[in-house]
Formats: structure tokens, C-alpha cells, sequence
């Protein structure tokens, strides 16, 4: 239940500063954060992610289900006493509903961070984009710990193997 929570939390932080942008900036107007590598950018996206496959909104609703589904099971199955893989699937489940709630409802996803890094210009992006990278990051680390709890119970802490 609790892994739902932090979903939930992502949902509501996303719609709440998505509402934010559209009741209060036109589109394409960018307030200045810090100069040169941050500023909140009032954008729209019809596509995925970097704006690719724009206009697809039928394979986004149907990915996205699948994707929800598979997280939901994924977290009801593999996540108990596993701590960082429960939030890491909370993150990506409440940033994928932030994104598929944009696309139900507007038929485009609001964007509004939009940051320079080290003078790269990165495509604007929002709370659910954060959340989704959050969650994958630490799914990562879930992963790389997994691996090493394996190698230790095969081959012990010093390295040797174990029969």
C-alpha cells in the first residue's frame, strides 16, 4: 500500500504544477529560473519522449496500459521485502499515469522544465518524465544489488566458490 502512496503523491505533483503552467503561462513562455541552465517553459508534446512519434496517441494508450499493468503486477509480485524495488515501481507507475492522464485528457503531454546542460539545450519535460528516470535509476541500483546478494551466496565474500 505504501508503494502506492509515493505513486499517488507523483500523480498529484504532476497534474498540480501541469494545472499550474496552463492557468498561468501562455504557451512557449519561459520564466528564468536560474539564467543559462534553468527556467520553467510552458510546452507541449504530442509525442514521446524528445517529441518522437508525434500524434500517436493510440499506440501511447496502449503501451502506457501495458506498461501500468506490468508495473502493478511487477510491484504485487517481486517488490515485497524489497524496499527500493517497491518505490522504484512507485516512481515509474505514478510518472507513467501523470503522462497518460496529460494524453486522456489534453490529447498532448504539458512540459515545463526546461534546463541547459553544460550548454545543451535538453527538451523540456515535467514531473512524470523526473519520476519515470527516478524510478529507473533505482531499479538499477535494485538490479546491481540483486546481482551482487547472487554472487555473494555463490561464491561467499571473498570470492571463492562455494559447493
Amino acid at each position: 500500500m505504501f508503494y502506492y502512496l509515493i505513486a499517488i503523491f507523483v500523480i498529484l505533483l504532476d497534474q498540480i504544477t501541469k494545472w499550474l503552467i496552463v492557468s498561468n503561462m501562455y504557451l512557449g513562455e519561459s520564466i528564468p529560473i536560474i539564467d543559462n541552465v534553468l527556467y520553467i517553459t510552458s510546452h507541449r508534446n504530442r509525442g514521446a519522449a524528445w517529441g518522437i512519434l508525434q500524434g500517436q496517441m493510440w499506440l501511447f494508450y496502449v503501451i502506457t496500459i501495458v506498461v501500468i499493468v506490468g508495473i502493478m503486477y511487477y510491484m504485487y509480485k517481486a517488490a515485497k521485502g524489497k524496499w527500493l524495488l517497491g518505490v522504484s515501481l512507485a516512481f515509474m507507475l505514478g510518472g507513467a499515469i501523470g503522462n497518460f492522464i496529460d494524453r486522456l485528457l489534453r490529447k498532448e503531454v504539458v512540459d515545463f522544465i526546461h534546463t541547459y546542460i553544460f550548454s545543451y539545450n535538453f527538451p523540456v519535460f515535467n514531473i512524470a518524465d523526473s519520476a519515470l528516470v527516478i524510478g529507473v535509476i533505482l531499479l538499477m541500483i535494485q538490479m546491481l544489488r540483486d546481482e551482487r546478494e547472487t554472487k555473494e551466496k555463490t561464491y561467499g565474500e571473498n570470492g571463492t566458490h562455494h559447493s
